[in-house]
């Protein structure tokens, strides 16, 4: 039970830097970015490759958070007149490219089969038990900078100009903001720090297939920092470990409903996904934890 726990909250430092991630770029920006998924698949394939090539670790994930970067800038490029619904279907399509690409050039992922044996960090020298503990104390110190990282940024000039541009980006651009390089800055950080965790992810399941790269990933995360608030970096790592302790916790209620197939069951979880997001908006529009707006600082005197 405890290594189950121990994992459980693996998964949800993971969810932690997706909700991040998500949370710059829609609470910053106001820029939906259903593509998590892709850049999510990119940092861990580019990582896979890279550690496989007989790479260090700290390459693997430099290599992810450049991928990233690199994708992030891509498609900020191609979507740069596109906003709102428009924006989120091209975000999809190429979290759906991702995934295709991954199963189709054998050469470099190895298709449907994935690439295993990626490097788990100390796991050798400390079993799998000792492996299990230090990833999970790797992983929540990440999430504890990015976090930082992510308040400092929210409360710093760029973080009130970006939300500026999410309110009313003409506005801002007319109070003489650079939406443009915003835009950019804003979506190569956040698909940095989604590649991170895609990295983090295979160097802990030591394996990466196409079938890793699902858009249930950015649903969740999607729910993840509505229930937390957006806008406010606290409110997305809670909400991301709330719905990894929620998505877990319905594995057992589920079972508990007689009769009922394994198909059955796992249509069941998803309903209570679905009737949670649903009361969440229903009760708490803003999330548990709101966005504040602190008032602008006063001009020296």
């Amino acid at each position: 039970m405890l290594s189950y726990l121990v994992f459980t909250l693996t998964i949800g430092g993971l969810y932690a830097l997706l909700a991040l991630s998500l949370n710059l770029i829609w609470g910053g920006v106001g820029m939906v970015n259903l593509g998590l998924a892709g850049f999510f698949g990119l940092g861990a394939y580019a990582t896979a490759i890279a550690t496989g090539a007989g790479a260090p670790l700290v390459v693997g994930l430099a290599a992810a958070l450049l991928v990233g970067v690199a994708a992030g800038g891509l498609v900020t490029f191609a979507t740069l007149r596109l906003r709102d619904d428009y924006l989120a279907i091209v975000t999809l399509g190429f979290a759906e490219v991702v995934r295709l690409v991954a199963l189709n050039e054998r050469w470099l992922t190895k298709g449907s089969d994935g690439i295993s044996g990626i490097r788990a960090p100390f796991k050798a020298e400390l079993g799998t038990a000792g492996f299990a503990w230090f990833y999970l104390a790797f992983v929540t110190a990440i999430v504890i900078a990015v976090w930082l990282l992510m308040r400092r940024l929210d409360r710093a000039p760029i973080g009130r100009a970006m939300k500026a541009v999410r309110e009313d980006q003409e506005l801002a651009r007319f109070a003489g903001k650079d939406v443009l390089r915003l835009k950019f800055q804003a979506f190569a950080v956040s698909a940095a720090i989604a590649g991170l965790s895609g990295a983090l992810y295979a160097h802990f399941q030591s394996y990466v297939a196409p079938d890793h790269i699902q858009p249930l990933i950015t649903i969740y995360i999607f729910l993840a920092v509505t229930a937390g608030g957006v806008g406010r970096p606290a409110g997305a790592v809670l909400g991301a470990y709330a719905v990894v302790i929620f998505l877990e916790g319905t594995r057992f209620a589920a079972e508990i409903v007689p009769g009922l197939q394994p198909v059955q069951l796992a249509a069941l979880r998803e309903i209570m996904v679905g009737m949670a997001l649903i009361l969440i908006l229903r009760l708490k529009p803003q999330g548990v934890l709101p966005e504040r707006n602190p008032p602008a600082p006063r001009p020296a005197a």
